[in-house]
C-alpha cells in the first residue's frame, strides 16, 4: 500500500490534523508493507520527526512493514542528520551547524537517558536563552513530567522527542517536540472533575497553575507551569494536542480548535525564542537582577 503525504508538513494545527488523519486511517492495518510516497513534499519541519515515529512505531507493532520514498534532497538531508531516516536504511549526516535535536525513542524506564538527552540536546545549546542553573533544572523537571506522565499511565512502548533550530529566521525559533501515546488529557480532566470535559477546554484547564489531576502518587498534570511562565517573557509558544484537542499559547494570545479525528496520547511541542538576550532565574533568586523570572 502506498501512501501519498499530499502536502508540506509544519508545526501548526493543520499539520498536526494531517499526521493524526493518517494515524486514524490507517492504525487497522497488520500484515501490510505501507510506503509514505514524499513525493508533494516540499518543507517539513524535522521536530515533527517525534509525532511521524510515534505513528511508524503503531504500523509497526501490528507487523506492518513502513517504508519512505521520494523526499526531496533538503528533506533527506535534515532526517538524516536527526538520525530519523537512519532505520530506513540511511546513513546518518553530521549535524555542523548544530540545528537539530536528535530523534530519540525512549523507554518508559529510561529516566537519566531522558534527562540526559534534555541537558544536551535543549538547555546545552549555545543560543539557549542564558538562565540560572537553578531555572534549567525546574524547565528540566516540567518536560520530565510529560515523560513520567506516559510512564505512569503504562501504555506506550516509547516516548518520542526530536527538534530543529531555526537560525536563519528573526526570532531564531528553536522547536522540541515530545510526544506519548498515553492517556489523553481529556480522559484526565474528566474523570478528575467528574464531569465531561471537550479536550481543548481540558488541555486549558491542565494549563493554568495549580491545577492537576494528581491525587495520591497517580500522576496526571501538565508540569508545565514553569515553562509557560518563561515562554510568556521569552515570546515564544506552546502547542498541546490531546484527544481531538488543540491548544495554542503564543504571543498572550490563546487559540483552542477541534481536530478532525482522536490522537490517544499527547503532543506538546514547545517553541524557544533563540534571539532573546535577557537572563532568566526563578523568582526565589531574585538579587539584584534587572531581568527577573
Amino acid at each position: 500500500m502506498k501512501i501519498d503525504i499530499p502536502n508540506d508538513i509544519k508545526s501548526e494545527y493543520e499539520g498536526y490534523d494531517l499526521i493524526v488523519t493518517w494515524l486514524n486511517t490507517y492504525k487497522h492495518l497488520s500484515g501490510t508493507e505501507i510506503i509514505f510516497d514524499f513525493t508533494k513534499v516540499t518543507f517539513l519541519e524535522a521536530n515533527l520527526s517525534a509525532l511521524i515515529g510515534t505513528i511508524f512505531e503503531l504500523l509497526e507493532s501490528k507487523g506492518n512493514k513502513v517504508s519512505v520514498i521520494n523526499m526531496n534532497n533538503g528533506i533527506e538531508t535534515i532526517l538524516r542528520k536527526n538520525a530519523f531516516l537512519v532505520p530506513f536504511g540511511f546513513d546518518k549526516i553530521d549535524d555542523r551547524y548544530d540545528t537539530v535535536l536528535t530523534y530519540m525513542k525512549f523507554m518508559p524506564n529510561n529516566d537519566i537517558g531522558f534527562q540526559t538527552y534534555l541537558n544536551k540536546e535543549l538547555l546545552s545549546k549555545p543560543q539557549f536563552p542564558k538562565h540560572s542553573e537553578k531555572l534549567g533544572k525546574e524547565i528540566i523537571r516540567n518536560i520530565f513530567e510529560i515523560y513520567e506522565n506516559a510512564r505512569t499511565h503504562g501504555k506506550c512502548d516509547f516516548i518520542h522527542t526530536c527538534g530543529q533550530f531555526f537560525p536563519r529566521k528573526p526570532d531564531k525559533p528553536l522547536h522540541f517536540t515530545v510526544v506519548d501515546k498515553g492517556d489523553n488529557i481529556k480522559q484526565n480532566v474528566s474523570n478528575y472533575l467528574r464531569r465531561d470535559i471537550t479536550a481543548e477546554d481540558a488541555i486549558e484547564w491542565a494549563m493554568v497553575k495549580g491545577n492537576t489531576t494528581k491525587t495520591g502518587t497517580t500522576s496526571g498534570g501538565l508540569g508545565l507551569a514553569v515553562i509557560f511562565d518563561f515562554i510568556k517573557l521569552n515570546k515564544g509558544k506552546i502547542q498541546i494536542v490531546s484527544s481531538d484537542g488543540f491548544y495554542e499559547f503564543k504571543n498572550g494570545n490563546v487559540i483552542k480548535r477541534r481536530l478532525n479525528s482522536i490522537f490517544d496520547g499527547t503532543i506538546v511541542n514547545i517553541k524557544f525564542n533563540l534571539n532573546d538576550k535577557n537572563h532568566y532565574l526563578l523568582t526565589e533568586e531574585l538579587d539584584s537582577f534587572d531581568n527577573i523570572f
